[in-house]
């Protein structure tokens, strides 16, 4: 690759760079990974991120100087196939599952990986909020088909994991640009309360102290709850609530949260849990926009991989993590997006400031991709 390498500080934003690294095909250097911590040098969680990289492409060069502080990493070409892989338990799975979810449509071929470690934390997206946002967010862009598939095989709370997704993605040559622009109004919320190796009673006192909240704005609630028991219920004790709300136009609004991890501080009780929750999708709701929070970077991404005509997509608030992201965008595409700031009146009830955002995709093709 002749193109030039980009060089950045720090250990934040790790996967966006690798990420952006990978798809744009520049090679990156970072220097100063926690170099003034007592533990300098990449995380455990770190470095199994990279090795799963590794696993889904072929030639990629990756150099870590020896306390691990500077890291240089040369994209190789996307091979995709079957991968078994696995996670630190010190992140969720659903920290793999979001870089993965950007770089597998652009795969040769269709990729088919089996991920291993905790699925449910309270730091990370957890399987079930991507499965029920990314996903159908996914299938907008033109990502659709047999084989497009997240599923939780075992559950594993933090600290000691144990659990198992299956995550298959077709390829794509091209991606469609979108026109998001109106989420119309919320018709139904549906959710999960999972719970294992404790009493399934959990699952129930978590739907009813949810349904407590919402109810109140809205019938149609449907809470699913799930008690995985023997060898798929992982190594640790937890309950937790994903609630997802869905609009008119099909756009999908996420909140989730889990129980304190087992010998990390005081124990969650159930009937708060769920309350606190609720509350989260209703501040969730009112930020409002097409997509949630925790998906913003993955439609942007999306958006400026897109064919060379112009998306729009409206969100709320952004979130820091996707600011950031915006200017890693234009660091590897070179691609700026147009901002438009849009206040909805006081008596249209529509939530909070809303954020218009418009950008004309490069044009990406997936030269990996096998020509049948």
């Amino acid at each position: 690759m002749a193109s030039q390498g980009l060089a950045y500080d720090g250990c934040n934003f790790f996967r966006q760079r690798l990420v952006l690294a990978t798809l744009s095909g520049k090679r990156v250097k970072i220097k100063n990974i926690r170099s003034k911590d007592d533990n300098p040098g990449l995380r455990d969680f770190e470095a199994s991120f990279i090795r799963l990289l590794d696993k889904v492409t072929n030639g990629s060069k990756i150099e870590i100087n020896q306390t691990g502080t500077v890291l240089f990493y040369q994209p190789g070409l996307w091979l995709g196939g079957s991968v078994e892989h696995d996670c630190s338990t010190q992140r969720s799975v659903g920290y793999y599952l979001e870089a993965l979810l950007m770089l597998a449509p652009f795969m040769k071929t269709p990729l088919k990986a089996t991920l291993r470690g905790v699925t449910n934390d309270p730091m990370d997206p957890t399987v079930d909020v991507l499965k029920s946002t990314a996903l159908p967010l996914m299938k907008k862009f033109g990502i659709d088909g047999e084989g497009f598939d997240l599923k939780v095989v075992k559950r594993g709370m933090a600290p000691g994991g144990g659990g198992e997704v299956m995550f298959s993605c077709p390829v794509r040559r091209t991606i469609r640009p979108v026109q998001l622009t109106d989420p119309g109004k919320i018709k139904r919320i549906r959710g999960v309360a999972y719970s294992v190796r404790v009493s399934p009673q959990m699952a129930n006192r978590l739907v009813e102290s949810a349904r407590s909240v919402l109810n109140q704005f809205i019938p149609d609630i449907y809470i699913y709850t799930d008690h995985m028991k023997g060898a798929n219920s992982g190594k640790s004790p937890g309950f937790g609530l994903t609630l997802v709300a869905e609009t008119l136009n099909g756009s999908f609004l996420s909140a989730e949260m889990s129980s304190t991890p087992q010998g990390q501080g005081d124990p969650t009780l159930p009937e708060d849990l769920g309350k606190d929750c609720a509350k989260l999708l209703l501040e969730e709701v009112h930020r409002g926009g097409c997509v949630d929070s925790s998906n913003q970077s993955l439609a942007l991404l999306l958006m400026t991989l897109g064919q060379q005509d112009v998306s729009k997509v409206l969100l709320g608030p952004l979130s820091p993590y996707t600011i950031e992201f915006l200017r890693h965008v234009r660091d590897f595409f070179q691609i700026m997006f147009k901002i438009e700031l849009q206040k909805p009146s006081e008596d249209e009830r529509k939530g909070g400031d809303k954020v218009l955002m418009t950008c004309v995709g490069i044009g990406y093709s997936n030269i990996n991709k096998t020509l049948k």
